[in-house]
């Protein structure tokens, strides 16, 4: 059994932190649960460009407001708590913070930790994919 408190993970490798985002990355690669689970603060007035080609992903937000864009058909979806949306086709978006969001993410296969996006918005793919 795995037991953590946010509070752990503050301040530590753990807590990885962006220009536009702070992920506070609860579980990972290495806990073997087949997912990772990050808690990730959106800085207000920021946009963050995305394309999880090697993973798939879920998010929850449970806090502020902002705006998905899907850049594949240009659609614009209101993100504010309560809203979930799973990127099942590894679509490529951008996520507008218009306030400072907190979303609750999951990702299949899970990282290990120390990821941030690179210049296409991707995550590197798993080990075993390189």
């Amino acid at each position: 059994m795995i037991i953590r408190h946010l509070h752990e993970i503050l301040d530590s490798p753990q807590d990885v932190k962006a220009t536009t985002w702070n992920s506070r990355r609860l579980l990972l690669a290495g806990d073997q649960m087949g997912f990772s689970m990050h808690d990730t603060i959106l800085f207000a007035g920021t946009q963050t460009r995305m394309w999880y080609k090697h993973h798939l992903e879920a998010v929850y937000c449970i806090e502020g407001e902002g705006e998905l864009e899907a850049l594949d058909d240009g659609q614009r979806h209101r993100i504010c708590p309560g809203t979930l949306y799973a990127l099942d086709q590894h679509d490529r978006h951008i996520l507008h913070a218009k306030t400072q969001m907190r979303m609750i993410c999951v990702f299949n296969p899970p990282i290990t930790g120390q990821e941030t996006h690179g210049p296409d918005g991707a995550y590197p793919p798993p080990a075993s994919d390189r």
